[in-house]
């Protein structure tokens, strides 16, 4: 009863400490959170190199990581005088800088080099133990002490670009869990594959150890000082000499290894009859306590050495205690348990109850009796299963030992086969000189064999080298890649917004009569800053593939056109912008998988697939063979066909030249190819203008095949190929007499997209009439000229790759597209004059060239061209007999004119015919 007494009062103990038991442990558990990354981050300055990592110990201990560190020769390779300097490297897992001193002690670098962009070499022909290190700067030439001691830096330098290029962002304490991953998972892992086997550490050469022992004579020599870092030098000889005093705390460096006592606990579960647990919490808090009073004396002890070591023992102080307070509350829990089971038995009121208590516990004993039943049968089939592939490996062996003994008696006739051989050369070459000669070419196939295995060694390294190199790269590129894309979105959401802040201003420009002149004032003051703003230079320059908004595109349009009236200038700036962020937010997704398929595109002929790529734009880079091709399935000249036009236009001069001279110095006014007299494209499109009004006298030339000319010799750049380009259109493509006299084609076809919009389009057909709207003034420009002039010129390039391929139905689709791409906007205006103001620019707010394409090819379907066939000859019919009446009015006009003169009806009277 005593012996529960006890237990009682100490749990009572335990129930009243329990909160703030709790307590202390969320508050342990936090500052091991807060802490444990500074912890992590000041050890990894000896983070593991040798294929050890941070594993678990038995007693629950981390292992510290190992550092890599050791000497070695650098050559120095300034200077007339090269030779080797003996330096003590140490790698810095922060920056993967490979510093090197003069010896262990010092503490300021002489210098660094920078692995994370280095390659690694050695030469089979070398001198022993020679590699070199390739950074973007400059090459280190290195000599460890032998093949091995290379090898093994080699490939841990290796290891560690490998894990910094991988984690370049995260701190240290992910690097060296990394690590232990990594050697557990292999050398796969690393990237260099499974070329070259890991190298064990020469813990003689590197290793702490190297670090710890007294620097070599070698170090210490004259020969060995720095006489370029002559400061550096003397910061370290006098760090050491202080540091060496015996009358002040000793200085160590940064390569000085301090070993603290390791803290173990084993906690042992007592049976539960002849000890309480409250008795073993006792027991083992005397234990971790002992433990607690040494860690302190070294906490004491190494205090004034080193923070880092102040950090660490810190760290397993705060470990300890962590498990300490688990261990309570493990035995709380136990010792809570037994109290409740005690006071449910002491307080039942009669024995019957505590009957019934004792009988729960027998049930509850047989339960795990039959539990412990069922696990005992698992074990054992698991151990018939051991037993099994036991006894399958014992077979795999006996397989292994007889291949073995198989080998080793061939190996054992091959030799006796070359004593043989042997003896019956000594008995054919009785001279002495002949058994030199076998000897020497015996060395000579050793000395061959070494070669040959060094060779393999340094082959299995350049081939690790480069696999690893070449997984970095395409990672970098992964990366790249990433970053490239983060930044399309965020200039094209940076264009989104300059673009609605130009809108806003440019809807507050439209209400300035109704506005305050204070406000009138700020806001023309904004849109001049707007209008001022340079877009089209960065603020840096970049080399991605994504370039800056510039002043002029890839076929020398004005990105942002030069207009008098402000309002189109804003309008300018906006549609820019707009386009700009389409293009950013569209490139990968879009152009970059349409731009492959071109590339796999070797010859072109005519089909579906062909169709619908040439539909979505033809990328620059293919735009001028396509032309070409399309251009030569329909024209079919001679070979001196352009020339000899050209000479015709030599000597004689055509009717229409006066003309083209006039219109040739307007075309494309937005394009700086066209903006200088001089410019060499003025001239070509004059020699193209020349040959071709020789080469249809019907047409000879009409407003309009200049600007079709024009944009022809933009995309194809050769005057021939732009000549029958512009050949092509006018009498392939382009229905009959279209550029003629009267223009009866284009007349025509304003009719047929009358017709085609009232279909299309009803409600915007209904509107214009209602506003007695007549398009043909707007969209028949349209139609002469293909949309040159009126569409900016990444879309209007798109329209005519549609259009060289499938021909007129595309203008009509574009046509149509364009009033439903602004259909909304269009049926808000109620007013003529409106409408005709917004109809005079409205093509310049289009933006979206997938927007647009898609209601052309897609919206607009079903579309026919034997329906636009068929409206095309009914509207000519009518026309022509329109002609005729004409004609016929204008006869009668001319005759009634005659018969009225012939009557000498004359009303009028000269002035010399008057009378004075």
């Amino acid at each position: 009863m005593n012996t529960v007494d006890d237990n009682e009062k100490v749990t009572d103990v335990h129930e009243q400490t329990f909160p703030q038991t709790e307590a202390a442990e969320k508050s342990f558990s936090d500052e091991a959170n807060h802490e444990t990354p500074l912890n992590y981050q000041d050890d990894t300055i000896a983070a593991t190199t040798d294929g050890s990592s941070l594993t678990p110990s038995k007693e629950g201990v981390e292992e510290k990581p190992k550092k890599l560190c050791g000497y070695l020769y650098k050559l120095g390779m300034k200077g007339p005088l090269k030779a080797w300097k003996y330096r003590f490297f140490s790698y810095d897992d922060m920056k993967c800088n490979l510093l090197y001193y003069r010896i262990a002690t010092d503490v300021c670098a002489l210098g660094s080099i920078d692995l994370h962009a280095a390659t690694f070499h050695f030469d089979v022909e070398a001198e022993e133990g020679i590699f070199e290190i390739k950074t973007p700067t400059k090459p280190y030439i290195l000599k460890a002490i032998n093949k091995h001691a290379r090898m093994y830096w080699l490939q841990q330098l290796q290891r560690k670009r490998w894990e910094y290029c991988n984690n370049p962002s995260k701190i240290q304490t992910e690097c060296i869990m990394s690590s232990d991953v990594h050697d557990r998972e292999g050398s796969l892992h690393f990237g260099d594959g499974d070329f070259l086997s890991p190298v064990t550490t020469p813990t003689d050469v590197v290793g702490k150890m190297v670090a710890l022992m007294p620097a070599p004579q070698e170090s210490t020599s004259l020969q060995n000082i720095s006489l370029k870092h002559p400061w550096k030098e003397i910061q370290n000889t006098v760090r050491n000499m202080c540091g060496s005093k015996p009358t002040q705390a000793i200085s160590r460096s940064v390569f000085h290894f301090e070993e603290s006592e390791q803290v173990s606990a084993e906690v042992t579960t007592k049976q539960f009859g002849k000890m309480s647990p409250s008795l073993n919490f006792a027991r083992k808090a005397r234990k971790q306590n002992g433990g607690f009073s040494s860690n302190l004396e070294n906490i004491s002890s190494d205090k004034l050495d080193n923070p880092q070591l102040q950090i660490q023992a810190l760290t397993e102080e705060l470990k300890s205690q962590k498990d300490l307070v688990k261990l309570l509350h493990r035995t709380l829990e136990s010792a809570q348990e037994e109290k409740r089971v005690c006071a449910e038995y002491l307080s039942a009121p009669e024995e019957k109850d505590r009957l019934e208590l004792i009988r729960h516990k027998v049930r509850q004993i047989e339960d795990l009796r039959q539990r412990v039943e069922v696990l005992q049968q698992e074990k054992q089939d698991l151990e018939q299963c051991v037993s099994l592939k036991d006894f399958h490996i014992e077979e795999l062996k006996e397989h292994v030992q007889l291949l073995m003994e198989k080998n080793s008696a061939k190996q054992l006739v091959i030799m006796k086969q070359n004593e043989q051989l042997l003896s019956q050369m000594d008995l054919d070459n009785t001279t002495s000189s002949g058994m030199d000669t076998l000897h020497g070419q015996y060395r000579k196939i050793d000395s061959l064999m070494d070669d040959i295995n060094a060779y393999k060694t340094q082959n299995r390294f350049l081939n690790s080298e480069i696999h690893q190199v070449t997984q970095l790269w395409r990672n970098t590129a992964e990366k790249e890649t990433a970053l490239l894309m983060k930044c399309s979105y965020i200039e094209a959401r940076n264009c989104q917004l300059e673009s609605k802040y130009l809108i806003l201003l440019r809807k507050l420009q439209e209400v300035l009569p109704y506005l305050d002149a204070d406000y009138c004032e700020v806001i023309k003051r904004l849109i001049e800053d707007a209008l001022q703003s340079d877009i089209k230079t960065p603020l840096q320059p970049s080399n991605v593939h994504f370039s800056p908004i510039s002043e002029y595109d890839d076929y020398g349009f004005m990105i942002i056109p030069e207009y008098e009236l402000e309002h189109l200038k804003l309008l300018a700036k906006i549609q820019a912008l707009e386009i700009r962020s389409n293009k950013l937010l569209t490139h990968d997704v879009v152009d970059k998988p349409l731009r492959i398929k071109w590339n796999s595109l070797e010859e072109l002929s005519y089909s579906t697939d062909l169709k619908n790529l040439v539909r979505c734009g033809i990328p620059t880079e293919h735009r001028k063979r396509v032309w070409k091709w399309l251009t030569c399935q329909r024209i079919n000249f001679s070979a001196n066909h352009y020339k000899d036009l050209l000479k015709k236009c030599e000597s004689a001069q055509h009717p229409a030249t006066q003309q083209i001279e006039l219109d040739i110095h307007r075309t494309l006014t937005n394009n700086k190819h066209f903006n200088s007299p001089t410019s060499e494209f003025i001239q070509k499109l004059r020699r193209v203008l020349f040959a071709y009004s020789w080469q249809n006298p019907t047409i000879g030339y009409c407003q309009g095949l200049n600007r079709l000319a024009a944009l022809a010799l933009l995309v194809l750049e050769d005057e021939e190929s732009a000549f029958y380009c512009l050949a092509d259109i006018v009498e392939n493509i382009m229905p009959t007499e279209y550029y003629s006299n009267n223009l009866s084609g284009s007349q025509v076809d304003q009719r047929v997209f009358k017709d085609l919009l009232s279909e299309k389009l009803p409600r915007l057909t209904a509107h214009f009439e209602q506003y007695k709207i007549d398009l043909s003034l707007i969209t028949f420009n349209w139609f002469l000229v293909v949309f040159v002039d009126s569409l900016v010129s990444d879309i209007l390039l798109k329209v005519w790759d549609a259009f060289l391929y499938e021909g007129t139905k595309v203008i009509f689709r574009y046509a149509l597209a364009i009033f439903k791409y602004n259909e909304e906007e269009i049926l808000k205006l109620t007013d003529a004059t409106d409408i005709y103001q917004y109809l005079s620019f409205f093509t310049k707010t289009i933006c979206d060239g997938r927007k647009l394409m898609n209601i052309a090819f897609n919206e607009m379907n079903p579309f026919p061209m034997k329906l636009v066939r068929k409206s095309r000859a009914e509207h000519m019919e009518k026309f022509k007999a329109e002609l005729v009446e004409l004609e016929y009015i204008k006869r009668e006009y001319v005759k009634s004119k005659k018969e009225l003169r012939s009557t000498g009806n004359d009303m009028g009277v000269s002035e010399d015919e008057e009378d004075t």
